[in-house]
């Protein structure tokens, strides 16, 4: 396999192009660009190489070739086919994160702030990109706060008038704009203090006020200069405390990457001026490529997800690819984008700050990883294991009386919890609660869907957690024989008190946890997230049940009436055979004959 992989890759050209390398089943594992193809490809399948490289090379089955005109144009393809195909050994940002902007469109009477995924060609006002969501939510939040707009849902000039101010504004935190007084010219005034704020003209806006703010005191308009001393503090606070900061594009971009025993980490700095605006940093698993073609590589994805372009990015190291990046990143900024590597000065100081940031966040990682792996050890002897359990599943039943019979499935992963991979089931076999029954049918539908090749269940876990003693995890454990399936499985004991105090094996033996501190309280987390998991899907089940039934077509029975028969009898099956009597111990007694006289239209009352 190896010598005719070889021999096909010296018949390839001496021209620049893409490669890309697959396994057995046709699946991209790597994709990679080269000046001169036949070199490129060739040298994987002579030689040695380090662990990683030779790893891929053992699952190369075929490759194919795409030839390009330039060296640039290869470059943009193979950062396509990368986006694409998201091949394994292909260094990789993870493309979740997101770097929210914040919008504002000024052609509206009364603009709001908003957050959104990308910038739009629709005239609109954006800033950013910002880290995160939840920052980007904090942003706009302190803006309205600082500045006293609304963040209510109603819609002006539309419901000026339609209703008294609400809570914000008694609280001192909105100027009740919905009164129409004050009216758009002043919503306007205030909002252009808010964008400068946002474009990082926070030192012109507070020199600004603190001008009016004296003046207002020597025309001895005492209120007025009160109201400008408050916003002036509250703006200082605003950028000290909230962090509030410009979210323009950074002047200046600078890379740190750093390469440890098995991760790596890729940082950007942003400055601003000369000052360290934010920080994005990732950690990824070490690449295959060398450093240059790693940070090149990694530079392409992140600008790629981030949409917005410095003027100027420094590089720890020298690459290959840096003037084919600049001018990749030129023309999707449509402005000259400069790449480059400092060698010495202020600029290549900035460089050795975001390859000490680089290096903080792997030693972090470090430390981090290895309490995951002590952690785990520790619960792999403590159950008597052989394989250490990274993946876990944890499962529940919640009931009330027959209505409503759930369970849940919840996943952890290196004692994470990965949500994508929850699942949550209705019990259909039974209506009576037989905690036994719903955890056997739980399993089965899991494991059945897992041997039918369903990708959502294709996953095994390491062990299998029970909320429940001993009989629980026999039942679980009698699906996986059923199955033919492997998988070691322990239930969670509680204690007095509601709380997992050990785990118990489907034969009855207890295995303590309390020694070691970590373990007690992941087992803990476990058994919480699971239970509130089970609890939240059975809720909105009652609560979708309570919103719609045939309850509602009974005149006289509203929401109260119609939860107080649920609670009472759990069912409709069960407010349809009760007795008049029955009903009226629970509602009032016109009620109760109306309820009656519907399920039974044949009768006289």
């Amino acid at each position: 396999m190896l010598e005719a992989l070889r021999e096909k890759a010296l018949r390839l050209p001496m021209k620049p192009g893409v490669y890309i390398m697959m396994d057995e089943n046709r699946e991209v594992i790597y994709v990679g660009k080269a000046k001169k193809l036949k070199n490129r490809v060739s040298s994987y399948f002579r030689g040695s190489h380090d662990t990683k490289t030779t790893a891929m090379v053992s699952r190369v089955a075929d490759f194919d070739v795409i030839i390009a005109n330039s060296e640039f144009e290869a470059l943009v393809l193979e950062n396509s086919l990368i986006k694409r195909h998201k091949p394994y050994y292909n260094v990789m940002l993870k493309d979740d994160k997101g770097y929210p902007f914040v919008r504002l469109d000024l052609n509206e009477e009364y603009p709001v702030f908003s957050m959104v995924s990308r910038m739009g060609n629709d005239g609109a006002k954006y800033f950013g990109p910002f880290g995160g969501r939840t920052l980007t939510r904090e942003v706009i939040s302190a803006l309205c706060k600082t500045f006293k707009l609304p963040t209510c849902s109603r819609k002006f000039p539309r419901d000026i008038g339609k209703g008294r101010p609400c809570l914000n504004h008694h609280m001192g935190a909105c100027d009740a704009y919905c009164r129409g007084v004050p009216g758009a010219e002043e919503y306007r005034r205030v909002l252009t203090e808010a964008v400068m704020v946002l474009e990082g003209k926070t030192a012109e806006l507070c020199a600004r006020l603190e001008q009016e703010m004296l003046k207002a005191a020597e025309e001895l308009k005492f209120e007025l200069a009160s109201e400008k001393r408050d916003k002036l503090r509250a703006i200082q606070r605003l950028e000290t405390k909230q962090r509030v900061v410009s979210a323009r594009s950074a002047d200046s971009d600078v890379v740190g990457f750093v390469r440890g025993e098995t991760k790596s980490c890729f940082v950007v700095l942003h400055y601003i001026g000369g000052s360290l605006l934010d920080k994005d940093s990732e950690i990824i698993e070490n690449p295959m490529e060398d450093d240059s073609e790693a940070i090149s590589a990694l530079l392409r994805q992140y600008y790629s997800l981030r949409g917005v372009y410095p003027k100027n990015i420094y590089l720890p190291c020298e690459t290959e690819d840096n003037l084919l990046i600049q001018q990749l990143f030129s023309e999707q900024a449509g402005r000259s984008v400069y790449v480059t590597t400092p060698q010495k000065g202020e600029k290549r100081r900035l460089v050795e700050t975001a390859n000490l940031n680089a290096a903080e966040e792997l030693n972090r990682l470090t430390n981090k990883e290895e309490k995951v792996l002590k952690t785990l050890k520790w619960l792999k002897e403590a159950l008597g294991i052989d394989k250490q359990p990274e993946r876990i599943e944890a499962y529940d039943i919640s009931n009330t009386g027959s209505s409503e019979i759930v369970s849940s499935m919840t996943v952890f992963e290196r004692l994470k919890p990965l949500k994508k991979d929850y699942r949550k089931f209705k019990i259909k076999g039974t209506e009576t609660p037989d905690d036994y029954y719903s955890m056997y049918e739980t399993l089965s539908r899991r494991f059945e869907r897992y041997l039918k090749g369903d990708e959502k269940f294709d996953t095994l876990p390491d062990i299998i957690l029970i909320d429940g003693g001993a009989a629980h995890a026999a039942t679980a454990r009698k699906v996986l024989v059923e199955k033919g399936i492997d998988i070691p499985v322990f239930g969670m004991v509680k204690d007095e008190r509601h709380r997992t105090r050990a785990l118990v094996t489907p034969d009855g033996e207890e295995i303590d946890i309390s020694a070691y501190p970590a373990v007690f309280s992941f087992i803990g987390r476990i058994q919480e997230e699971t239970h509130r998991f089970a609890i939240s899907y059975h809720r909105q089940l009652r609560s979708n049940s309570l919103r719609g039934s045939e309850l509602d077509m009974i005149p006289g029975v509203g929401e109260k009436r119609k939860a107080q028969l649920l609670k009472h009898f759990k069912s409709i099956k069960a407010i349809r055979a009760a007795s008049l009597e029955e009903l009226g111990e629970i509602v009032p007694k016109n009620t109760a004959a109306s309820v009656y006289n519907y399920f039974h239209k044949d009768e006289v009352v």
